[in-house]
């Protein structure tokens, strides 16, 4: 995934870009930079944050940056931003998005004239790297900007900062969101909404899908309008989200008490459990609301612990992010034993950590785990977003289960595997539920999830749900 901030003020900005940036570390786990334009020109700096936070590494950074105008990221992937040299003027540029058609915009820049990029590990080139290149084939940033838009397969948020400001453009559905903030002396863009709060910024506007804005410290200019259609992804809400945040006027909290005030309507009087538990941390929410409104007691039955690893998947490996998911989580005995136990995690992806967790809760003397993803079962790799690290749909539980019982694996079948009313669908939970070893397991409904993020359907990403454009 990713996230980005961004500043055009009328004095030194360099602390509102860090800290801005920093609110945004649950994002990606990678790499973090900086970029900023000032009276010593463009600088930059990019660090590796796998084994240390944002905030640690860039420290000394901010003693040398200075600037009225700065851009930042958290990447999972790609060091960014990158500083370009064009016939368009220098600029800096970080983006957010993945492009499913890489290959071929790569072969489009070389037989157009372009001799080379620069490789990263595995033989990939930097997407950013890649997107800057096509900005560079029009004769200006904001009509490059809307070249990009058309040919990205896929997804891409853009920000470009030049000498005299800042061009923050939405991607073509708005599949990630671009929020700005106001104060007295100038302006910021932001992915998070509530990275600014803090900052003495107050909320400006929120870019539609293609909008193109241009932010300077005197003001912000629409250079393009948005479109009619948005596809925002529903996954923000279910679990990349930070709880403060909000995406099309929808908080990132209130939608997750929504979520599992609607699962306990769902379950009824079918589940009798002694306590509701959240799995730390994007669990949590949706347990109180499954808590509230079922009337049964939430509690903690294992904590987090959070000094020394602050981060769900910061290693590149499976099975290293694996031990660590298990390091995490520690169990309160005393609120496990011999209890009846209601478990709510944001999701089940390839299964390997809810089993685990599972696992330790019956080793930890618990008499029954009952278990409520807060979203429905994923059938279908993101193409739109880098969620996970996952190479192949054969990475989710459901589709390997699916591939096993199937002898084609058609659009057709995983949309009766994906309809709650279906036979195959009940066969596919119950098949995850021993494979797991749940006592019980119900997956939100895709139309309950929907409604308790509250906006119109049409304007919701749902793919990974149900494969729907």
């Amino acid at each position: 995934m990713g996230g980005f901030f961004g500043v055009a003020s009328k004095k030194n900005c360099t602390l509102e870009l860090f800290y801005g940036v920093d609110y945004h570390s649950h994002l990606g786990t990678r790499r973090g930079g900086m970029a900023m334009y000032g009276q010593q020109g463009f600088q930059r700096a990019i660090h590796n944050i796998e084994n240390s936070p944002f905030r640690t590494k860039f420290e000394k950074d901010v003693e040398e940056l200075e600037g009225h105008l700065g851009i930042g990221c958290i990447s999972d992937y790609e060091p960014q931003p990158l500083l370009i040299q064009s016939h368009l003027g220098s600029f800096a540029i970080t983006t957010v998005g993945k492009i499913n058609n890489l290959d071929e915009l790569r072969e489009k820049v070389y037989d157009e004239g372009r001799s080379h990029f620069q490789e990263m590990s595995g033989g990939q080139i930097n997407a950013t790297e890649l997107v800057a290149a096509l900005i560079c084939k029009s004769d200006s940033i904001i009509n490059g900007i809307r070249y990009v838009q058309g040919l990205v397969d896929g997804s891409m948020t853009v920000l470009v900062m030049t000498k005299d400001g800042i061009y923050a453009a939405r991607d073509k559905y708005g599949r990630t969101p671009v929020v700005l903030g106001k104060r007295e002396d100038g302006y910021c863009v932001a992915f998070e909404s509530f990275s600014y709060l803090n900052l003495g910024y107050e909320s400006y506007k929120e870019l539609g899908p293609a909008e193109i804005d241009f932010i300077t410290a005197d003001g912000v200019e629409m250079l393009s309008p948005p479109g009619d259609e948005m596809k925002i992804c529903s996954f923000l809400w279910v679990y990349y989200g930070y709880p403060t945040a909000c995406y099309e006027g929808v908080n990132v909290e209130e939608m997750r008490y929504k979520c599992g005030s609607m699962l306990a309507k769902r379950d009824g009087d079918s589940v009798k459990p002694d306590i509701v538990a959240g799995v730390p941390d994007s669990g949590i929410a949706h347990a109180i609301g499954y808590a509230n409104e079922s009337g049964i007691p939430y509690a903690r039955p294992f904590i987090k612990y959070t000094p020394t690893w602050p981060r769900s998947f910061m290693p590149t490996s499976q099975s290293q992010r694996d031990l660590i998911a298990r390091m995490k989580l520690i169990p309160v005995q005393a609120l496990i034993e011999d209890k009846k136990l209601l478990l709510i995690d944001d999701s089940i992806v390839r299964g390997t950590q809810l089993r685990e967790t599972t696992e330790f809760l019956y080793q930890s003397g618990a008499k029954e785990v009952h278990v409520r993803p807060a979203c429905p079962p994923l059938l279908f790799g993101c193409k739109y977003l880098n969620f996970s690290r996952s190479k192949s749909d054969l990475d989710l539980i459901t589709r390997r289960i699916i591939a096993e019982w199937e002898p084609e694996v058609t659009q057709e079948v995983l949309e009766e595997y994906a309809n709650p009313a279906s036979e195959k669908y009940e066969k596919l939970v119950e098949e995850i539920r021993k494979r797991q070893n749940f006592t019980t397991l119900r997956f939100h409904r895709l139309d309950d999830m929907l409604e308790a993020i509250g906006l119109e359907p049409c304007k919701v990403c749902t793919y990974c749900f149900n494969g729907k454009k």
